[in-house]
């Protein structure tokens, strides 16, 4: 019995020490974003097309002038609500106090100044993607906008959903390093690098497994709406027929080639998209054509 209890002490206290190793935070390179000069306008171009203020503009937000990232944006899913936190310049409530590392760690691999994981609703599966130069830029950008004191609204999550050490886990399982779709040339490397990195269309577009992995076996072929009405449709060549001058046409004015328009968030991702140059919005059209189709669920 002695033997037997040294023994399952001994299994508690190796996998202990490898669940820590496999959940550990990750860190960036040291040298990360080294030798480039932030620039904001180009960071106003990234900010766009990552749709930041659909998600951290305040819903209550009115008027016109800059963005005020002051968050409260609710997301409900199967594991709780999450909200939108406040990412302005703010020096306590906001980012006003982090560098251009946090940020970035932030941004691409999803871990706090404090060394958490954060939840999947920030999509840095997808912003892992990002080059150097557009993390930078984009936090320059936002550097220049307005601060905002609105407290952040904690998450309404559960047990086990709670515990931020089990991401750790999560991330291995369902957040790989490589692209989805392989590219030939660099007009459908652009529009994957919009699609599957800043513009993350696959984070609404693509189902998902249980436990909120995204099914790349599926990949942008329609969701259900987290909301619970209705689906977010299947954008592969299956159910979607639209040319590429109908889809640079879409995301430029958001209209269809019926003459209908775009509407809820999709709208406002039109709006993003609108502000890009037009050879940015026409690789993302030829990304869309050159997905491979998924039939419908």
């Amino acid at each position: 019995m002695r033997r037997l209890a040294r023994s399952l002490i001994i299994m508690a206290i190796v996998g202990g020490a490898v669940g820590l190793l496999l959940t550990r935070p990750a860190q960036l390179p040291a040298d990360f974003a080294q030798g480039h000069v932030p620039d904001p306008t180009a960071g106003a171009l990234v900010f766009a097309a990552g749709s930041c203020a659909s998600c951290h503009v305040s819903p209550q937000a009115e008027g016109e002038g800059p963005p005020v990232l002051s968050g409260g944006l609710s997301f409900p899913s199967d594991f709780g609500t999450f909200y939108a936190p406040n990412i302005s310049p703010h020096p306590e409530v906001g980012i006003g106090s982090w560098d251009q590392d946090t940020f970035a760690r932030a941004v691409t691999v999803g871990v706090s100044p404090d060394g958490a994981h954060y939840y999947p609703a920030f999509p840095y599966g997808a912003y892992q993607h990002m080059t150097e130069a557009d993390v930078a830029d984009l936090f320059a950008y936002m550097q220049t906008l307005p601060p905002s004191e609105v407290a952040n609204i904690p998450h309404d999550v559960g047990f086990p959903f709670n515990i931020r050490r089990g991401l750790g886990l999560w991330k291995l399982a369902f957040v790989p390093d490589g692209f989805v779709m392989e590219a030939s040339d660099p007009v459908l490397e652009r529009g994957r690098y919009l699609a599957e990195g800043l513009a993350h269309c696959a984070e609404c577009h693509t189902p998902r497994n249980a436990v909120g992995g995204l099914d790349r076996t599926a990949w942008m072929g329609g969701a259900p709406n987290p909301s619970g009405k209705g689906t977010i449709p299947n954008i592969t060549p299956a159910a979607l027929d639209w040319s590429a001058t109908d889809l640079v046409e879409y995301f430029t004015s958001g209209f269809t080639p019926d003459y209908d328009s775009a509407g809820g968030e999709m709208a406002e991702v039109v709006e993003n998209l609108s502000q890009l140059p037009r050879a940015d919005r026409e690789a993302l059209a030829a990304y869309v054509k050159a997905l491979p189709p998924v039939a419908s669920p």
